[in-house]
């Protein structure tokens, strides 16, 4: 049985991203995962599931070596961030308040997976186990692990970045809070008749939030079309029923019930998915230890999911660097980590909720507290400087 010192269950952009600054601290390193992202070609269709790739994350990535080879794929960089309900009650944020060029980068979670497997194959101190899935973990004075292909390992400390379903979580026991906000979300990828935009914006409706992201403009200089992805909450069934549409059918429904800001648009490619919030009751247990989605889920209201993942990466990797015995960093980590992200939930559900109420009254408190926001200097650079990763 091969001896390693961490197994990274999970080879996403999370699970990449904690084997990697694992691997350049010196450690061994396995990983496992289900399936190798594809290689890169500029023609290649957008994908459905982007990130905005806060400046936080960015840094981070910088740490890691591997941003400039994600930014030469493709990125979309976004300077404003604009939310409202009523057109007149908006609140504006814009990254020049905080001295910075752009607020985030708007891109492919399979890109960011690709640019972080791509500096994994340069350090002879990480073993890849792909396409495999682990099936089991037996405890001892090491964790043994088995999988589906049949190999088992041994370590010191296993790593679920395996996402909201982790298989880690289960078999390390532990438990989760969680809740259905009784919505789905759909993904749309759309080229616009407008130029290329430097903006991301959320109207909210009584049925839920309306948002657009900035795409990369098509890599075609001729054609050079803007792109963009559009997000429409709604009720499971409404959703179910959009998936049923033909693409100009789907243009239809969006043009009615999306803002004039959008303007017209062609539909390229949708997906949905539903909207759960979780939080693990522990962040480790038996020499396993929880990271990103697998630790916590978040309303993608604001896009903070992965952001709050590659917090937890760089936390860990703090902790963990200097350890001689990898366990007494764990405690330590879950105590810098989940306050963190409990705020971070629990602020979205604030913000997700106050907007779900119909009623007159509280309509109007939400917009008057929106246009008070807007004005509100000092606070409101905090709260910009906050959600993106600088407090």
């Amino acid at each position: 049985m091969s001896k390693y010192d961490i197994a990274v269950v999970g080879g996403g952009m999370i699970g990449a991203a904690i084997a990697l600054g694992l691997a350049q601290q010196g450690k061994s390193i396995a990983l496992i995962e289900g399936s190798a992202p594809a290689c890169y070609s500029p023609d290649q269709p957008l994908d459905i599931r982007v990130s905005a790739i806060s400046q936080h994350s960015v840094n981070l990535l910088e740490k890691l070596g591997v941003w400039e080879d994600i930014a030469g794929m493709r990125v979309c960089p976004y300077k404003r961030l604009e939310t409202w309900e009523h057109p007149e009650c908006r609140v504006r944020f814009d990254a020049e308040v905080i001295g910075l060029e752009q607020l985030g980068f708007i891109v492919e979670n399979r890109l960011v997976q690709l640019g972080l497997w791509q500096a994994l194959k340069n350090h002879n101190n990480v073993t890849l186990f792909c396409p495999d899935k682990l099936e089991r973990i037996h405890y001892c004075q090491s964790n043994h692990l088995h999988f589906s292909s049949g190999v088992s390992i041994e370590v010191d400390l296993v790593i679920g970045a395996d996402g909201a379903n982790s298989k880690v979580r289960t078999l390390a026991g532990i438990g989760t809070t969680s809740w259905d906000y009784r919505q789905h979300c759909m993904l749309i990828n759309v080229e616009t008749d407008f130029a290329q935009q430097d903006i991301t914006w959320q109207q909210f409706t009584p049925s839920g939030p309306r948002s657009y992201i900035p795409l990369p403009p098509d890599s075609d200089e001729k054609k050079h079309t803007a792109r963009a992805s559009l997000v429409w909450y709604d009720n499971p069934k409404r959703i179910r029923q959009l998936g049923t549409l033909t693409e100009e059918q789907l243009r239809d429904e969006i043009l009615r019930n999306f803002p004039k800001e959008l303007g017209d648009i062609k539909v390229i490619r949708s997906g949905a998915f539903p909207l759960v919030r979780s939080h693990a009751q522990s962040y480790y247990k038996k020499n396993c230890v929880l990271v990103g989605d697998a630790a916590h889920t978040i309303n993608p209201l604001a896009g903070q999911g992965v952001n709050l993942g590659f917090k937890d990466v760089e936390v860990l990797l703090e902790e963990l660097g200097d350890c001689q015995i990898l366990s007494e960093a764990l405690p330590r980590y879950e105590r810098r980590r989940r306050f963190d992200n409990l705020t971070m939930q629990t602020g979205m559900d604030i913000f997700y909720k106050g907007f779900s109420n119909n009623h007159s009254l509280v309509k109007f408190a939400r917009n008057a507290l929106l246009r008070c926001a807007e004005h509100s200097g000092v606070a409101k650079k905090h709260v910009l400087e906050y959600a993106i990763g600088l407090k």
